[in-house]
């Protein structure tokens, strides 16, 4: 009897001590202003406004942040400024993958969402999705500090997208996107 005492409580020990092990590394792991930590290849997860990214050979600074969440998912849309008047943003999908889109806004396009397929720019393409999430928003974005965005999105081939979002009641933001490898960035975090 006193044999399977000391083998249950040294089981128990073992096991108190791997999960003060594994909370101490997630602990270690997360950054100090709260965000989580990511891999060592990571980076576009903790942009935030004030960080500067280099997409390619293309310099931009992050003016704005807005979190959306639908449902069990959530995604980052950056805002962008390379000093051309030109809107940009870099949308940042955590899921099975890293999946990174820039967007460069068409405010001329003559097109609405809801169709199977649209025309846009010499380009066919076909609906993706469609929903609506909640959004928080920080830094310069020209939006409320949180409310709701409806979307349509659209793909062509493997790496052109089309996407349209209204935010609150207004009217739908048209922009031309392209996939990105996450290796075309290089982040420099706001000192």
């Amino acid at each position: 009897m006193d044999t399977l005492v000391t083998c249950l409580l040294a089981a128990v020990a073992v096991v108190a001590v791997a999960v003060i092990v594994v909370q101490a590394r997630r602990w270690a792991a997360s950054r100090a202003d709260g965000r989580p930590a990511e891999s060592p290849r990571g980076g576009p997860l903790r942009l935030a406004p004030g960080d500067r990214v280099r997409i390619r050979e293309q310099e931009y600074a992050v003016t704005g942040t807005i979190r959306l969440v639908e449902g069990d998912w959530s995604w980052a849309q950056h805002l962008l400024d390379d000093d051309s008047g030109t809107r940009h943003r870099l949308s940042v999908e955590n899921g099975t993958e890293l999946e990174l889109v820039l967007w460069t806004a068409e405010p001329g396009a003559a097109v609405t969402p809801g169709a199977p397929t649209i025309e846009l720019g010499g380009r066919r393409y076909t609906w993706a999705e469609t929903g609506q999430a909640r959004y928080t928003a920080t830094g310069e974005t020209g939006l409320p500090s949180t409310g709701t965005m409806r979307y349509h999105d659209y793909q062509s081939g493997g790496a052109a997208r089309l996407s349209f979002e209204a935010y609150g009641e207004e009217g739908w933001r048209v922009a031309l996107g392209h996939l990105l490898d996450p290796a075309d960035l290089t982040i420099r975090p706001h000192a």
